[in-house]
């Protein structure tokens, strides 16, 4: 246990609305070691960024519910943390990486000020040392004019420019633990194999743990030791990355790697899930996947838990695993 870093257990949250409930989360489990990169993925209204963001508790008070569930970082329990606590861990022990830099980062300050300004708010550097460190950072970012880069206002970086200055935040305190929600979507290609690269030598460099967020199944598979597959806030499989990419035994799993384009036959319409993603607020009776779902029957309307398989150490919430697996 002295490995876990990061623990949510059973984990219920609900926003209030004007006629009931917003189901956000729904009894979710997740942990992740020391120097582990865990992925989540899952369509939007999966409830990951949701989940990342309670960690850092970056949710606006009173905006939730906690309906049942904790959330515990190197020990502490982060739900009930007061706001000092809050303010102490974050960025010396948990940083996050955002999905639109040019949102993160303030457009009225310069990048090297940015940076010496988050620097010297968790470390006993003076301006020069700081401005320093920054210059480092950027450069081992594979920055190579890190020096003219911070003279620059956010706005005249190019996005992949933008997000490797985001990394270098992140990692400038030496957290231990990261969270990146979804860093790389706005980005082409080859930049982000690029973002992904740098992202994963430099926390395997320093030993630092990363929740990485995304909708991509081919992204988390070059980048991540773990996976949790997330559906309508519940997770609906778990397990190595090989074996879930390998043997996903979830038919909504399946759905989302059917979708991707590396092996789809040139100018072939790739296949879609069927349906969208059930209202939150309204989930359907038993498996939330049941309506879009081809592999469903009548058990189907109760609620499945999340099991192991007796082939494999994946977990599935499923009563039918490896129904729809093509290559059994």
């Amino acid at each position: 246990m002295d490995d876990i870093l990061l623990t949510i257990d059973n984990l219920a949250l609900s926003f209030p609305i004007y006629h009931g409930e917003v189901h956000a989360l729904n009894q979710v489990s997740l942990s992740v070691k020391r120097g582990e990169i865990v992925g989540v993925v899952g369509e939007s209204g999966s409830g990951k960024s949701v989940t990342s963001m309670l960690v850092m508790r970056l949710l606006r008070p009173g905006s939730y519910n906690i309906n049942s569930g904790s959330v515990t970082l190197l020990g502490q329990d982060m739900l009930n943390a007061s706001e000092r606590t809050l303010r102490q861990m974050r960025g010396t022990k948990v940083a996050m990486i955002f999905q639109e830099p040019m949102t993160a980062l303030n457009p009225t300050r310069r990048v090297g000020d940015l940076m010496r300004e988050v620097i010297q708010q968790h470390q006993p550097l003076n301006k020069r040392d700081a401005h320093a460190h920054a210059r480092v950072l950027l450069s081992e970012m594979q920055i190579s004019d890190a020096e003219q880069v911070m003279k620059r206002y956010p706005f005249e970086l190019s996005g992949g420019m933008r997000q490797r200055v985001m990394i270098a935040l992140a990692f400038s305190c030496d957290p231990e633990l990261i969270i990146a929600d979804e860093p790389t979507t706005a980005l082409d290609v080859t930049v982000q194999r690029q973002v992904l690269r740098l992202l994963k030598q430099k926390a395997q460099e320093r030993g630092t743990a990363v929740l990485f967020i995304s909708h991509d199944m081919a992204v988390v598979s070059q980048l991540c030791d773990r996976l949790y597959v997330m559906y309508a806030g519940t997770v609906i499989e778990s397990g190595s990355t090989q074996a879930v990419i390998q043997g996903p035994a979830h038919p909504y799993s399946q759905g989302l790697l059917r979708c991707a384009p590396d092996d789809a036959i040139p100018r072939a319409v790739l296949p879609a899930i069927p349906g969208t993603v059930p209202n939150l607020s309204q989930l359907p009776e038993g498996c939330a996947f049941r309506p879009r779902c081809t592999a469903a029957t009548e058990r189907c309307y109760q609620r499945p838990e999340l099991h192991t398989l007796a082939t494999s150490s994946q977990q599935v919430a499923c009563w039918n695993p490896q129904r729809e697996v093509e290559n059994e």
